[in-house]
């Protein structure tokens, strides 16, 4: 099974004024939850392996 991490609210808030300081275009999607650590972990059995993996 898989568990979507999330970034806090105060780092969401940092980036977006950081964000709001820079005179560039947006980056993509992919890249800012790559910047805010966000994405999808592997959960691990009580074993310490991961589920779904033979």
């Amino acid at each position: 099974m898989t568990q979507q991490t999330q970034p806090t609210k105060e780092q969401v808030r940092l980036y977006m004024e950081a964000r709001q300081n820079q005179q560039c275009p947006p980056p993509s999607i992919p890249e800012i939850r790559r910047q805010l650590g966000w994405g999808l972990t592997q959960a691990l059995d009580s074993g310490g392996r991961r589920e779904g993996r033979l």
